[in-house]
């Protein structure tokens, strides 16, 4: 299997299987003499950790992470740095319950990669997915941790805007609300909501889809490049790599097709001697390059596809049955994504922040 790594001058892979004794990754790239700790990349890993709430998968992993290369410390450093050397983390599993899978070994859960890896591959790790499962974005974040130490002047947020079909009021919104509640919602009043419908979601042993927008500040004029580089494809790309993402859009989105060309323009005027845009609907980008304003991305998280209700599905032998997934699952996997969508904002940013120093040599 290859294709386990992303990114260009700041590169990650990431490695482990749901069920093998670790996950972790290896990041290349990251310039020397960053201050870097444990603590700080656990700050990240504590946000997607599971079994916070009733609203989350309760496998209790502690998502302790182990920065076992690429930091040095001595007296004259003053704490921990990297050295510029490939920096490798850690994160052992301690709460697997590989014998929940042992009635569907054989059969192809819907909405998984059970069937594709065994087309593709001619084997699978049916205990918990192996790689295809959302474990594996634990050590995305921890590789964001990082990111976020290379561009510390770019502020990185995520938020859940959407649940099932119930939305935020967007005149609501509040940063300081989505460490308040379980979901990372950015209004109050959704959130209680948000976990009544999810409530009874989890009690009927179903599942619902998510929205996140993940929003960048402080990013300047001039990140991206065109024609194969741009800023806006790549976080696309890094969007839909995550586990259950079903759609991605950048500013406007989707929303664009119905404005009219005065609509969707974004004007600009001159203010205080330094030009300013009037609306953002292009998302913080224009030709694959960053404008200065914030970067907009949101993506769609499908409804997990492990639920209780009896489906319909065939044996790897070919044979028609039924299938009832066990074991420990997100009732809406969109609420740990938001953290992962923030980390893949960040790996994003700090690559191609090195590739437009490398190029401009600023």
């Amino acid at each position: 299997m290859s294709h386990n790594s992303f990114g260009h001058l700041f590169r990650v892979t990431t490695f482990g299987e749901s069920h093998g004794p670790a996950i972790g990754c290896v990041v290349d790239g990251c310039p020397p003499r960053l201050p870097l700790t444990a603590a700080e990349i656990q700050t990240y890993l504590d946000k997607r950790r599971p079994g916070q709430s009733r609203f989350t998968t309760q496998r209790q992993e502690p998502d302790t992470v182990r920065i076992m290369s690429g930091v040095f410390e001595d007296e004259r450093t003053g704490g921990p740095v990297t050295t510029g050397t490939p920096i490798m983390l850690m994160i052992e599993n301690v709460d697997q319950r590989s014998k929940d899978y042992a009635d569907i070994r054989d059969k192809f859960r819907p909405g998984h990669a059970d069937y594709t890896y065994q087309g593709k591959y001619g084997i699978r790790d049916y205990k918990g997915g192996g790689r295809s499962s959302a474990r594996e974005t634990a050590a995305r974040v921890a590789a964001g941790a990082v990111a976020r130490k290379i561009v510390p002047d770019v502020t990185i947020r995520g938020a859940l805007i959407q649940m099932g079909p119930h939305r935020i009021d967007r005149s609501r919104w509040d940063w300081a609300e989505v460490d308040r509640n379980p979901f990372f919602a950015p209004d109050a009043k959704a959130a209680e909501g948000f976990a009544d419908y999810l409530d009874g979601i989890r009690k009927a042993g179903s599942s619902a889809g998510a929205v996140i927008e993940v929003v960048a500040s402080g990013v300047p004029v001039g990140w991206g490049a065109p024609l194969y580089g741009k800023l806006d494809q790549d976080l696309a790309a890094a969007m839909m790599s995550i586990n259950a993402v079903k759609g991605v859009e950048i500013g406007a989105g989707f929303e664009s097709a119905a404005l009219t060309g005065e609509q969707n323009a974004d004007e600009m005027r001159i203010r205080d001697g330094k030009p300013e845009f009037l609306s953002n609907h292009a998302g913080g980008i224009l030709g694959g390059i960053s404008t200065g304003q914030d970067i907009v991305v949101r993506f769609a998280v499908k409804p997990t596809s492990s639920i209780l209700s009896p489906r319909q599905t065939i044996t790897a032998g070919g044979a028609e049955t039924d299938i009832l997934t066990k074991g420990r699952h997100d009732p809406c996997v969109g609420i740990r994504a938001v953290p992962v969508g923030e980390a893949m904002m960040a790996m994003v940013l700090a690559d191609h922040f090195l590739r437009h120093r490398a190029q401009m040599g600023e």
